[in-house]
């Protein structure tokens, strides 16, 4: 049978402290998949590389990327903008190779109503005080910023009835999670409806 030519594209969710860099982090490596590395306006973080973690970019020119329709998506956050860029994100696909957006809700939203045959994941701790442990051991965000970030988790988990799959991370058990996410996009790759010509193809 004909393998399918074209990657899929993956979109991974999850409130900060989810672990999604961890996660992604563990499919590095694996040339079926190649991660999008978005734009941003906020300030690296330590250890944080441009052009490998994001593209720290300026409002302005941000901004100016929306006006000129080179975003596939954006949305702004905690005072920030980020977004995927449009022309390097559909090359990936069109090599074959499996693309994987990591980015909020609202985003997610926006990429399904363009691609709606991109396969959504929201990645969650396996609770909520787990999540909520995870961003006070960061140590590098002040009282207010870690309440509002759990009160934007609560908002963002209100949304995972509209992703296709959830996977948690639990802590030390990245591997799996990214494993699972493995599982997840073999799987779509066998669906009838991302392999409509099978008929005609099979007495080919």
């Amino acid at each position: 049978m004909p393998e399918r030519k074209k990657g899929l594209m993956i979109v991974v969710s999850g409130p900060a402290g989810s672990g999604k860099d961890t996660v992604l982090a563990e499919l590095q490596g694996d040339e079926r998949f190649r991660r999008s590395v978005s734009a941003t306006t906020r300030a690296p973080r330590p250890g944080e590389v441009d052009g490998r973690d994001y593209h720290f970019i300026t409002r302005e020119t941000f901004e100016q990327w929306i006006a000129d329709g080179e975003m596939l998506e954006y949305t702004e956050y905690c005072g920030n903008y980020y977004g995927t860029p449009k022309k390097a994100a559909e090359a990936v696909m069109e090599s074959g190779t499996n693309l994987i957006l990591k980015i909020e809700v609202e985003g997610a939203a926006n990429v399904e109503r363009l691609y709606p045959e991109a396969v959504t994941i929201m990645l969650l701790p396996p609770t909520a005080a787990v999540l909520e442990a995870r961003l006070r051991g960061r140590g590098t965000e002040s009282e207010e910023v870690i309440r509002t970030r759990l009160a934007r988790a609560r908002e963002e988990v209100a949304h995972v009835k509209d992703y296709d799959y959830v996977v948690y991370n639990h802590d030390g058990r990245a591997a799996e999670a990214a494993e699972m996410i493995r599982r997840i996009v073999e799987v779509e790759g066998h669906s009838t409806a991302r392999n409509p010509h099978i008929a005609e193809a099979y007495f080919a």
